[in-house]
């Protein structure tokens, strides 16, 4: 496995709920319990950036993750988030050169029993590994160009823009 930073910034894909009545809260990263889960071992490097659900991410948080990415030393980077704003966030990161980014997250956490979070990084721990220097989404089994997609909340999927 070539060495991979994953940086972490909350979302779906880490949040806890304690009973139906609760808030939400975002929890820890999920990556390295999915992991570990699945058997995915290697040089991996993770870094939390914060821990927040992607409605709440600041342009000051998108400066952080951007130092981060442009301070890693691997040139494969995982970027996990919240897919309400991740093609944002995606976007801020799209001229970074000669470093493969992917950005993946969930539309249901990796602590429910009946979640895309496993198939989601496992699906997008491949992608960083395989694609040529450039920044991407890789959600619903496809990988998409950042700036070419958007969520499609009502379908629960992302989708190619045009």
């Amino acid at each position: 496995m070539q060495p991979i930073a994953i940086l972490t910034t909350g979302g779906t894909i880490d949040k806890i709920y304690f009973d139906a009545l609760s808030e939400f809260s975002v929890g820890a990263p999920a990556v390295p319990r999915c992991f570990r889960e699945a058997g995915i071992d290697g040089d991996i490097f993770l870094r939390e950036i914060c821990r927040k659900d992607s409605l709440e991410l600041t342009d000051d948080d998108r400066a952080r993750l951007r130092e981060a990415a442009l301070a890693c030393p691997q040139s494969r980077i995982l970027v996990t988030h919240g897919t309400d704003t991740m093609t944002q966030s995606a976007e801020a990161l799209r001229d970074i050169p000669g470093k493969t980014i992917v950005f993946v997250g969930a539309m249901q956490p990796a602590d429910l029993r009946e979640t895309d979070a496993p198939f989601n990084l496992g699906f997008a721990t491949a992608a960083v590994q395989l694609l040529p220097p450039g920044v991407y989404i890789a959600m619903n089994g496809q990988v998409f160009p950042a700036g070419s997609v958007r969520k499609n909340r009502a379908a629960r999927r992302f989708e190619r823009i045009g």
